[in-house]
């Protein structure tokens, strides 16, 4: 397939694609007449890479992945460090909000189970662990 078709069926810009390619991210296609000719797994490639940045890794990240199995485990290992705490601020954050919905104070910052949940989560980035 075309670049322009492979860039339809993903959502992603022929440049985005392009760009990619000389990054070696994706493969460099073949090309026919000087035209880049893309196989079907090409469009699966992409739609990873979006998942991969929509999840936060960063390009460099991503190529680490197409490295030897040491390297990548050493990035695999450090990024799920990373999620596992965006994880657990997003709970913070979540259950923020879901008090702010139904908390009657004017100020939140002046309610008591406000302050306790802060309290808690302040223990849990404290709490050294075993």
């Amino acid at each position: 397939m075309t670049i322009g078709r492979l860039a339809a069926i993903t959502g992603v810009p022929a440049s985005a694609i392009r760009y990619w390619e000389r990054h070696g991210l994706l493969p460099e296609p073949e090309r026919r007449s000087g035209k880049r000719r893309y196989p079907p797994e090409a469009a699966e490639r992409i739609i990873l890479l979006r998942k991969c940045q929509r999840a936060g890794l960063t390009l460099a990240e991503i190529g680490e992945f197409q490295q030897e199995k040491a390297r990548r485990e050493e990035m695999v290992r450090a990024k799920i460090t990373e999620v596992d705490q965006r994880l657990v601020d997003l709970g913070h954050a979540r259950q923020f909000l879901v008090h702010a919905l139904e908390c009657s104070k004017p100020d939140i910052l002046a309610c008591p189970t406000f302050a306790q949940q802060m309290e808690a989560w302040q223990a849990q980035t404290t709490d050294p662990g075993p």
